[in-house]
């Protein structure tokens, strides 16, 4: 059974996190009961790290327990009717009547195939979507997606799902995610004007502070903790006016972690990092309760090198 690892009990190894789910039965093992208050709309995403193999994974059973209003997925690495095959068989999965109109799927497929790739899934149909952050920027290619939707009292709330290069220093990749990071500071803050709220979600690949890497002092020369990518984050959260909606409810802990490599012990011993965002306009964040990342119970049931990063907001 997954362990649910609330923010405010952050300190704590995972096998000790207040608030544990409910038990489930051995038949459902990525299950997770947490049930959504009924004015609330969850929000969750995730690096799925290739859908068709979380799907084997166990990533349907996580996604029917969850009663997830708008998910946002990265690194999803297949076609447009792929990814709607493996949505629809979720839906079956979850036992629902019509398993068509369960989840309207928007999606930015990489020109590489087997690369990148982000998406959006919602129970409600968006007003828009859009994709790429500007014209002729290859950095962008299947890693960026926008779409609109109305809430209840008439005002726009745009969700962007996106996938940060990983790079690595000293090699054309760094150059391709430092582009893009500043493509992303160029273009926050008029997404920002254009919407009444805007929610960022995603796999950014950079730990803003020390205390979203456990391993932070054998990093500062890695991609993913160098100050220079660290600086656009002091941007984001600073001049452009988003609010790390996790870590403001955390407050100053260490992770929770959101990323463990599949390499050695580094899940077991919670050796982790917390590169995966919400980032939202002010208002917004004011409105986000119950934060939670759905960490598997044990390395044998991750259906990602991620987890989840769920929350509730009380929209309008």
């Amino acid at each position: 059974m997954p362990v649910r690892c609330s923010y405010a009990s952050s300190q704590h190894p995972p096998d000790t996190c207040e608030g544990e789910p409910v038990s489930e039965p051995d038949d459902f093992p990525h299950r997770i009961v947490d049930p959504k208050p009924a004015e609330a709309t969850r929000i969750a995403s995730v690096n799925v790290n290739g859908i068709r193999a979380a799907a084997r994974k166990g990533m349907g059973e996580w996604l029917a327990s969850r009663e997830v209003d708008i998910l946002a997925l990265q690194e999803v690495r297949a076609t447009p009717d792929v990814l709607s095959k493996v949505v629809t068989e979720f839906a079956e999965q979850a036992g629902a009547e019509d398993p068509d109109s369960q989840w309207h799927v928007h999606d930015h497929e990489a020109a590489h195939k087997g690369r990148a790739g982000v998406a959006i899934l919602s129970r409600k149909a968006p007003v828009e979507t859009r994709t790429r952050i500007g014209d002729d920027r290859p950095e962008d290619d299947g890693r960026w997606i926008e779409a609109d939707y109305e809430i209840g009292d008439g005002s726009l709330l745009t969700v962007v799902s996106v996938y940060a290069h990983s790079g690595e220093v000293g090699t054309p990749r760094q150059d391709h995610k430092m582009r893009f990071l500043q493509y992303m500071s160029e273009h926050l803050p008029q997404l920002a004007q254009r919407s009444d709220h805007v929610l960022v979600l995603g796999d950014l690949n950079v730990g803003h502070t020390k205390l979203d890497i456990k391993n932070w002092k054998g990093n500062v020369k890695n991609s993913g903790f160098l100050p220079e990518e660290r600086a656009f984050f002091d941007t984001f959260f600073g001049d452009a006016g988003y609010v790390d909606v996790a870590r403001s409810l955390a407050g100053e802990v260490d992770g929770p972690y959101t990323w463990w490599s599949y390499r050695g012990k580094a899940f077991d011993n919670d050796t982790g990092w917390r590169i995966d965002y919400h980032m939202a306009t002010p208002e917004l964040a004011g409105r986000a309760v119950n934060p939670q990342v759905d960490r598997a119970a044990d390395y044998s049931m991750r259906w990602s090198d991620h987890a989840p990063l769920v929350v509730d907001y009380n929209l309008p």
